[in-house]
């Protein structure tokens, strides 16, 4: 397994160099998609010698329920995302990873993994948005939205950079965020390994019978 272990400090200052602007995919010119990461950061797990703690969110699920992160996830297994259901490239591509590597386990694994997407554009998805988009992914997903100041706070204690969307000088919405992937042990409810963008279905597949019961992988 392709490893990397980071001093905390270092991990929150390279973390936030990792943003993608997505366009709005709805005309026919190539999506805007700016990366800017870490020489040498092509590893998928990146193992943290100091985990980061669960961000402290309450925010509304698909259904439109108020869901408290910490309280709804403790003791176990759990992978968050920060994204948006209009991005293009990156999001989508990142779930169906997880989504896919995540079938390969057995049932009771499956049902045990809690897989949490957070949305970045909140504007736009709203608990229905967000629970079709997931639908057509992996039905056992938590999607949240809520709050953008909330949202990008939470982020933000992950070492995450959120910013609003906004219109580019072509008039296309974009939404810059960051795309790393961050499990959570369910021995300690701590944030311990990070996972990249480059991170593959393979990468997944080995790891996550490792993450659901707390090891290193």
């Amino acid at each position: 397994m392709r490893k990397k272990t980071f001093a905390a400090a270092a991990l929150l200052a390279a973390a936030t160099l990792t943003l993608t602007a997505c366009g709005n995919g709805d005309d026919d010119a190539s999506p805007v998609t700016v990366v800017s990461e870490e020489p040498g950061s092509d590893k998928a797990a990146i193992v943290l010698d100091k985990p980061f703690e669960k961000p402290d969110l309450v925010l509304t699920d698909t259904n439109g329920k108020k869901y408290d992160l910490r309280k709804e996830t403790q003791g176990k297994p759990t992978l968050i995302y920060f994204g948006y259901t209009n991005c293009p490239d990156v999001c989508p591509l990142t779930m169906n990873n997880i989504a896919v590597a995540k079938k390969q386990l057995p049932k009771a694994e499956q049902d045990e993994l809690n897989v949490v997407f957070v949305t970045t554009d909140p504007e736009r998805d709203t608990a229905p948005a967000l629970g079709k988009w997931l639908k057509g992914i992996d039905s056992q997903v938590v999607g949240l939205t809520g709050d953008f100041a909330t949202i990008q706070a939470g982020a933000r204690t992950l070492g995450i950079s959120i910013e609003a969307p906004h219109k580019d000088k072509n008039g296309k919405t974009v939404s810059t965020h960051g795309t790393q992937v961050v499990a959570f042990s369910p021995k300690t409810d701590a944030g311990y390994v990070l996972y990249t963008e480059d991170a593959s279905v393979d990468d997944y597949t080995k790891d996550l019978p490792k993450l659901i019961k707390g090891e290193k992988p």
